[in-house]
């Protein structure tokens, strides 16, 4: 099975914020996306799953955003909200960042589910054995602005405030923690008023197309929600500002005709260590020896519901950027496994509450790669 190739050179999500910062003129980033300036104050606002298709087909409901709508930007792979950030945060693609999935095997550690930074599928609090410092050793993007001289803040949920995927990937800003649209909006128009720099996240609308659908009447109430907050921003940006809207990734919905329970197919669980990912993206940790029968039986138990292919061929196929450090390798799976159209490789068994979900991402196709760069300026 040929694999999809993911090109190096087409803009990344992991160039926004160094571009944003350069286009401000903070010394040390290079503008890898051209953008209008000069730029005084300025805000990288992510919409958790807003992906761009689900954007020009919702247009109707976001009428603002679609208003500002213009070129479109890759996330990488996997296409999910752990290795989004890790973008974002770093600049750098997941080869390099190390945040390769919801979950993935930390050497030493075991299987981290990024987002909550416990043992995945369950466990207690891992920030004092896995230091996120120490899993995401590279400085941040924020780190970097806030040592060249730049005000900076990140403003997200409070209760992310201190987060391991927050201090794995976010740390350098003063975080500002928020409750509702109304004060991250609030939050966002002041930085930028003050000559700042921040870096703002909304989570809803992701949470709810993950439980009733992209495109269902809950998600799109709340796109128009977003909308307003977008809005709200634009009307007040002074001479100078710069909003620049992005997201994470896209989503699909699940097809239950396109649906196999990892858990209930002895085929892909013999010779298997550990598995990570989730449904759009997995990473298959093989007992040693096994790596080439366990790459065999997903491909044959699979068939053309996945693209199955073993940890050098993906690596080769710039799935996960240009570059793949050597601390990052073995987070990737011995078999890597990203599901096509609207198939997901759920596990209902360890995995119960991500089984059940509707919308999905992780994978290749358009509508979990491709995100909207909304650009308004004062």
């Amino acid at each position: 099975m040929e694999l999809p190739q993911l090109e190096p050179d087409d803009p990344h999500l992991a160039d926004v914020v160094p571009s944003v910062l350069a286009t401000m003129g903070v010394a040390g980033f290079a503008a890898r996306i051209p953008l209008a300036g000069p730029v005084s104050g300025a805000c990288v606002l992510l919409i958790d799953g807003l992906g761009a298709d689900l954007l020009d087909a919702h247009a109707a409901d976001a009428p603002v955003m679609a208003g500002l709508r213009g070129a479109s930007v890759q996330v990488g792979y996997p296409a999910t909200t752990a290795a989004g950030l890790a973008a974002v945060g770093t600049g750098l693609r997941s080869g390099e960042h190390g945040m390769v999935g919801y979950s993935f095997l930390v050497p030493g550690t075991g299987v981290l589910n990024a987002l909550r930074w416990r043992p995945h599928p369950w466990g207690a609090d891992l920030r004092d054995s896995a230091v996120p410092e120490q899993v995401q050793p590279l400085p941040t993007t924020f780190e970097q602005a806030t040592t060249a001289g730049m005000a900076v803040s990140v403003i997200s949920g409070a209760e992310f405030a201190t987060s391991g995927l927050t201090r794995a990937v976010l740390r350098g800003g003063r975080y500002i923690g928020v409750q509702a649209l109304g004060d991250l909006g609030a939050s966002v128009s002041e930085t930028i008023a003050r000559r700042g720099f921040c870096y703002g996240y909304h989570s809803e609308l992701d949470l709810l197309g993950h439980l009733h659908g992209p495109g269902s009447a809950p998600w799109r109430m709340q796109l128009r929600q977003v909308d307003r907050l977008v809005e709200s921003v634009v009307e007040v940006l002074p001479p100078g500002g710069l909003l620049a809207v992005v997201a994470d990734h896209g989503m699909v919905t699940a097809e239950d005709s396109a649906t196999t329970d990892i858990d209930a197919e002895p085929a892909l669980l013999d010779g298997v260590e550990a598995i990570g990912g989730e449904p759009r993206a997995r990473h298959v940790y093989t007992r040693d020896g096994a790596a080439d029968a366990v790459l065999a039986a997903w491909r044959a138990t699979l068939g053309p519901t996945a693209w199955v292919a073993a940890r050098d061929e993906a690596i080769e196929a710039g799935w996960f950027g240009a570059r793949v450090s050597d601390t990052v390798r073995p987070r990737i799976g011995d078999v890597v496994a990203a599901a096509r159209d609207s198939a997901v490789l759920v596990r209902r068994d360890t995995e119960p509450l991500e089984s059940s979900l509707i919308g999905h991402h992780g994978s290749l196709s358009s509508a979990e790669q491709r995100v909207p760069l909304l650009l308004a300026y004062g």
